[in-house]
């Protein structure tokens, strides 16, 4: 027995939260009835069908890590018909995926691809605070006084972020590599922290999603790996 947004979520439809707005849009049904939020349906006999397609459990649980390149989107299609990171799947591969907190497209590393939607809530929800570390490279240097507001908290579009936790990787004149944690999740939230700083940011490159980690996986390169979370 489970809530019908966690049978949605565990059947690789999507993630909770968005399973939610799919049962208050009264597109999801069981048996023939329209479902409600915190319905607990009974997997094994009911039957539950969403935009008029039978949901059930028999995917497999599926877990990927992969070393998103610049200039691809990290969506499943792109109307704009860009590269998108279900192209580096092998040809061979059956199944569904979706991609688990996204990077922008000029933005560089880790990403988890799974048909897991409870996983992907609890990596994505603002109430797990689940830690994300990015290495950033910008250009010139990094002074005392803007570590000190990224680590205090930096107004962007209005709304203050929480404070990051920041350490500085190399340094020269021209460049400064640093690693930045945050927990937080706002669309390009790094890159308008560094501007609302007059910083420029020339490279992002994501290493850890909560306890995921990037390691040695090469630009393009996808493996399967085990829940952790």
């Amino acid at each position: 027995m489970m809530r019908i947004q966690k049978y949605l979520a565990h059947a690789g439809l999507t993630s909770r939260r968005r399973a939610e707005n799919l049962v208050v849009e009264s597109r999801v049904m069981v048996n023939g009835l329209v479902a409600t939020i915190g319905q607990v349906i009974d997997e094994d006999k009911d039957v539950v069908v969403v935009n008029g397609q039978t949901i059930t459990l028999d995917e497999p649980e599926l877990y990927y890590l992969l070393n998103k390149p610049r200039a691809v989107v990290s969506t499943v299609s792109d109307p704009q018909g860009r590269k998108t990171i279900m192209s580096f799947l092998p040809p061979s591969f059956r199944g569904r995926l979706y991609p688990v907190d996204r990077l922008d497209y000029d933005s560089e590393g880790l990403m988890l691809l799974t048909n897991d939607g409870d996983l992907a809530y609890r990596l994505t929800h603002p109430k797990f605070m689940v830690e994300k570390t990015y290495s950033v490279q910008i250009k010139g240097t990094l002074s005392p006084a803007n570590i000190g507001r990224f680590k205090a908290g930096i107004v962007v579009e209005g709304r203050k972020t929480a404070p990051a936790q920041l350490e500085i990787i190399e340094s020269d004149p021209k460049r400064t590599w640093f690693s930045m944690t945050i927990h937080e999740g706002r669309n390009r939230q790094i890159r308008k922290m560094c501007a609302a700083l007059g910083l420029s940011v020339t490279r992002l490159i994501r290493t850890h999603l909560g306890p995921y980690e990037l390691g040695d996986l090469k630009p393009g390169e996808l493996k399967p790996v085990t829940k952790l979370l």
